[in-house]
């Protein structure tokens, strides 16, 4: 789009602004208290000398009751670049761990791991791992010991930055593949299962530090594991996945489209709500609540109806009590109703176990944004102070987004004493986030 599409747009805009808050009226100010923008700021927009955001259309439009009007008149969100190819299909993954502590896996084309010859790495054959064909209550004691251990991997993953669990989610997926390889009928589907749950949730924490492409070839690598296990309905599950990286690329119609093929799929009641619930996420960010709120009715349905076995690993949050709710409170924040949202996201994070440490960071900003888009800017410093150890800790690219949508909202409030004493270790946190997700963050 050229810069006089955007200008004529952020015209148009500006215009229909002016026109609909006279006919209530409001002056440019009482508008101002209600979206907590100051009068210059609205009269820019007015002017059409600065651009409107998302944000502000939708807090116009429920203010002003304008039934979207105004939203429509904002160009839709798009990614800067297309969703990445994960490579999937040409590449294998060589994990690097250091004498100092530190680890990386990165990609490596097949035909240079086969060029540098089996002599050039240390490695185990498969003669180490055993057959479970004549001893299935062995194979039977790795799936459930695997089961616990995933348990106990995502447990960490609530304390620690994903490079605390990628190492050892990388080499216990191979290890189940490799025992799922020697395995008898009988123990084979489960192996490839549970390593299809270990490869999805290394895809989570990939996207957590920060690295989409990598993200996506362990999704594709757990959904081919699942296929092998007789289990058809990660498939779905990676689309909702592959949803979610959109929406924090800004690419908010594809993530639409994503979810919408995973909710309409044969998948599981579980899969498929998990579906509804993300799709909620992406049609608030596009502003439609009505298709929103039915979404998120979808969602608690097939939620309900969900009879997953309660010993497999867990797909989507498994920390957050009413995870419906607590999605209900983030979609009324994008839709322009940030006082609702923070009554929600009150409720719903002080039921969060206190060890979920990345769920408490997650949720605790948002809060903090939700009642900084309402206007309680000194509760929302307040908010933001007490989840930052947190935030640190966790180091999840994903959260570092939010944080950067926070401190925007609390920008607008330059004067305001608690911002002002906020910002220098607000500022600080998100260095460090950017350091840390080497310049690939989701902001």
């Amino acid at each position: 789009m050229t810069e006089v599409a955007v200008l004529d747009q952020s015209n148009d805009f500006g215009r229909e602004l002016r026109r609909l808050r006279l006919a209530v009226p409001l002056s440019l100010e009482q508008l101002g208290k209600l979206v907590h923008y100051s009068k210059g700021q609205l009269s820019k927009v007015e002017r059409g000398l600065k651009r409107p955001t998302p944000e502000l259309a939708r807090l116009c439009d429920v203010q002003l009751a304008a039934g979207g009007a105004l939203s429509d008149l904002v160009p839709r969100q798009v990614a800067d670049t297309p969703l990445p190819d994960s490579g999937y299909e040409g590449e294998g993954w060589l994990m690097h761990m250091g004498k100092d502590g530190a680890s990386s896996f990165q990609p490596v084309r097949r035909r240079s791991v086969i060029a540098a010859g089996a002599a050039s790495v240390m490695s185990m054959g498969a003669e180490g791992l055993g057959t479970y064909d004549a001893v299935g209550a062995g194979a039977e004691t790795v799936v459930d010991a695997s089961r616990m251990l995933f348990d106990q991997f995502r447990r960490i993953g609530q304390a620690s930055g994903p490079v605390g669990v990628l190492p050892p989610l990388i080499a216990q997926t191979h290890t189940l593949e490799q025992l799922a390889a020697r395995g008898g009928p009988r123990t084979r589907s489960s192996l490839l299962v549970l390593a299809s749950r270990y490869a999805e949730y290394t895809g989570w924490m990939a996207q957590e530090s920060g690295d989409d492409r990598s993200a996506l070839w362990w999704t594709d690598r757990a959904v081919l594991l699942a296929r092998a296990g007789n289990d058809s309905g990660l498939a779905a599950y990676a689309l909702v996945r592959r949803a979610l990286v959109c929406l924090y690329r800004g690419d908010v119609r594809q993530a639409i489209e994503l979810s919408e093929r995973a909710l309409n799929s044969a998948a599981s009641s579980r899969v498929r709500g998990l579906a509804a619930q993300h799709l909620a996420q992406s049609l608030a960010s596009d502003g439609q609540h009505d298709a929103c709120m039915r979404s998120l009715d979808r969602a608690r349905e097939l939620l309900t109806d969900d009879a997953s076995d309660p010993g497999a690993p867990v797909l989507g949050a498994s920390h957050v009590p009413d995870v419906v709710s607590m999605f209900t409170g983030w979609c009324l924040h994008d839709l322009g109703r940030p006082g609702q949202a923070a009554e929600v996201l009150d409720r719903e994070h002080a039921r969060i176990p206190g060890h979920a440490m990345r769920t408490r960071a997650r949720y605790g900003v948002r809060r903090a944004l939700a009642h900084a888009a309402a206007g309680d800017v000194d509760h929302a410093c307040r908010l933001t102070r007490e989840v930052l150890p947190s935030v640190l800790l966790t180091h999840s690219a994903t959260i570092f987004a939010d944080l950067h949508r926070l401190a925007h909202t609390l920008g607008r409030h330059p004067r305001n004493a608690s911002v002002r004493e906020l910002s220098p270790d607000l500022s600080s946190a998100l260095t460090r986030g950017t350091k840390t997700q080497g310049g690939n963050d989701h902001a």
